[in-house]
């Protein structure tokens, strides 16, 4: 058969066109809606039931949930506010006709967007919610088969009062919140003061509701005209919504990673921005919270703040930068960052601090963007926060520090180290410093190695912005002095004989994070960390040896897996060599998880010998460390 110098130059385009579609495809990147159902948030709540975890963005404080199975309600259920954790309604807006409530037969969660068809005979409804900002969501209705449509509340909150004002219908029952909800031009709508009625007619083929949180301080002609103008802009909204979740995950995703390890990735950035909390009232900068799903967690705490922006600096740095300030905004005239902060600053918590993971965050954000001006707000008020420890944590000033706290509570300072109740603090007592400051009676590795690597940075700093640091350098000194050559392996000392606290825990692997230990320290210290019945466990590294009579797989510090001890020990092996060990058990940590690449929220913790999640869910912390080992596999350092 002859081919024509034309049919293949008609060949040759064809291919180039297919070639070119996919680089396209490829360039663009991955797209938010790959990845649905990451997260399970269906719950159909019944009066004020316990959120378990809602679909929440932009900041805001207010979220919503996907009906459960066989419990219809005509819409989304919520929405719910997360500060005063109460549902102003099962559904605020909910869909009715002649034949009663409409029936979900389908739904999902993507990243950024909740969705659902709803079907009552022949008439069908499309139901998408997307967040317009940090006050306002948008709910845009497609219909089919109906030429009238009915929405009211379904069982509106007991307190619940309401009022129409033009298209609008302002909703109160809530503390310090008002709902409003704001219809399209031409929607009939009418009030008996306890629930409303909204009938449109016509073409209602698509429909967009501004649905608004308004707080105190918030101009109302304002929030009322932008509320308005969304309604005729979902197109546009969504688009702009959707482009800015692709840039999250385009930012973290790679290429080379399994699709499930992708999801867990996507999971964790999705944790992250459901936390975040638009700056309100004593939080006086946007923070990331530690779960929106449990309310005494809905506050910014010092290291777990440091964490979160480590970990969103890679993707969203502008949050992460805010992240920290929230916290320092508290920092006291001693240097001081505070234990935990709120909305109201009378629940704030200043007995104590937390671990010193403040430089760490601050670096990963220098990393991801070079920005010295940042470095240079922040360096001063680091700088204070190393000095504070060494001159109210420091007993017999040796230049090993101790936890503490500034009440003479021990309860204070084992909130202090983080690890609440740990096994290592059982026998411990406090000893007075100073005014307002007070140790624990014995010395601790992990807060020594923390001060090390923050000691690092802060000497890189000064280099970067020119500025003098005159520190003592104690960094070679901590890992022999807290290196226990008879056991291998790092363990806190007692103030009084300098005896060592042998109870083989989590702290003892951060020397291996910071670096600061020896190549014969990562020697003798591996035999004990790849013991399958100490730490080398189904899930890795757990926060207590897993033969300690005193290991309990349900209590919180005294056994389960926490990820950032998993990470830092992982790391550890990477940062020593052994790239291929680090990268196993970061599998484990993924393929092992419960419900981690399928649909299950990320726990507190979790149980060191079948992965179940324990704990509150939605939890930021994990989310952060997630990522972390995400990014970090494959590495060789």
């Amino acid at each position: 058969m002859m081919i024509t110098k034309h049919k293949i130059k008609t060949v040759c385009t064809l291919v180039l066109l297919i070639l070119s579609s996919k680089i396209t495809m490829l360039a663009n990147g991955y797209e938010c809606s790959d990845f649905e159902d990451i997260i399970n948030i269906r719950l159909t709540p019944n009066g004020n039931e316990r959120l378990t975890g809602c679909f929440s963005d932009q900041g805001a404080w207010m979220g919503f949930t996907i009906p459960e199975a066989g419990k219809p309600v005509g819409g989304f259920c919520g929405p719910f506010s997360i500060n005063s954790r109460k549902w102003i309604a099962k559904s605020v807006i909910a869909l009715k006709d002649r034949h009663g409530i409409f029936q979900a037969i389908r739904s999902n969660y993507t990243p950024g967007k909740i969705a659902m068809t709803l079907q009552d005979g022949d008439s069908r409804i499309e139901e998408q919610l997307i967040f317009a900002d940090s006050r306002t969501a948008l709910l845009n209705l497609c219909t089919y088969g109906m030429d009238t449509l009915r929405l009211q509340t379904l069982e509106p909150g007991k307190d619940v009062k309401m009022v129409v004002e033009g298209r609008h219908v302002v909703i109160n029952g809530l503390p310090e919140e008002t709902i409003m909800l704001t219809f399209p031009a031409g929607t009939e709508l009418s009030t008996d003061g306890t629930n409303y009625m909204a009938v449109m007619t016509g073409n209602i083929k698509d429909a967009t509701i501004a649905i608004s949180m308004l707080l105190p301080g918030d101009r109302i002609p304002v929030q009322k005209l932008f509320a308005e103008q969304m309604t005729e802009q979902f197109e546009q909204a969504e688009r702009a919504g959707r482009e800015r979740w692709n840039g999250y995950i385009n930012k973290i995703l790679r290429q080379d990673m399994p699709v499930e390890y992708n999801r867990v990735a996507v999971k964790a950035i999705t944790t992250l921005i459901s936390n975040w909390r638009e700056r309100r009232g004593g939080l006086l900068h946007d923070g990331i919270v530690p779960s929106h799903a449990i309310g005494y967690f809905v506050g910014c705490w010092a290291w777990d703040c440091w964490r979160f922006s480590a970990a969103m600096a890679h993707f969203f740095p502008s949050l992460a930068k805010d992240n920290i300030r929230v916290m320092f905004d508290y920092q006291q005239s001693d240097g001081m960052v505070i234990d935990c902060i709120y909305t109201d600053p009378k629940e704030n918590n200043a007995r104590d601090s937390k671990p010193p993971l403040a430089c760490w965050a601050v670096d990963e954000i220098w990393k991801a963007t070079a920005d010295t001006v940042f470095v240079r707000e922040m360096y001063p008020k680091l700088l204070a926060y190393y000095k504070w420890w060494y001159k109210k944590r420091d007993h017999d000033g040796n230049g090993i520090c101790e936890f503490g706290s500034t009440d003479g509570t021990l309860e204070a300072a084992a909130w202090e180290s983080g690890m609440d109740n740990a096994i290592r603090f059982d026998g411990a007592r406090m000893l007075k410093n100073g005014e307002n400051a007070w140790s624990i009676n014995q010395e601790s590795v992990d807060l020594n190695g923390y001060l090390a690597y923050e000691y690092t940075i802060l000497k890189k700093f000064s280099k970067i912005l020119n500025e003098k640091f005159d520190e003592l350098d104690m960094r070679s000194r901590i890992a022999d002095y807290f290196f226990d050559t008879k056991n291998g392996y790092f363990f806190d000392r007692r103030l009084t004989d300098g005896s060592f606290v042998r109870e083989p825990g989590c702290e003892g692997y951060l020397p291996f994070w910071t670096k600061i230990a020896t190549q014969e320290q990562w020697k003798m210290a591996k035999k004990t960390l790849e013991d399958k019945t100490k730490f080398s466990t189904y899930i890795p590294f757990p926060t207590i040896a897993a033969d300690n009579p005193k290991y309990d797989p349900n209590g919180y510090w005294r056994g389960p897996i926490w990820l950032d001890q998993t990470y830092y020990a992982i790391e550890g092996f990477r940062n020593y060599g052994e790239h291929a060990k680090a990268d196993m058990y970061t599998r484990q940590v993924f393929d092992r998880l419960e419900g981690l690449t399928a649909d299950a929220p990320i726990y507190e913790n979790y149980d060191t010998f079948t992965g179940k999640g324990l704990q509150a869910s939605h939890f930021s912390w994990s989310a952060a460390h997630l990522l972390m080992l995400y990014r970090s596999y494959g590495e060789k350092r």
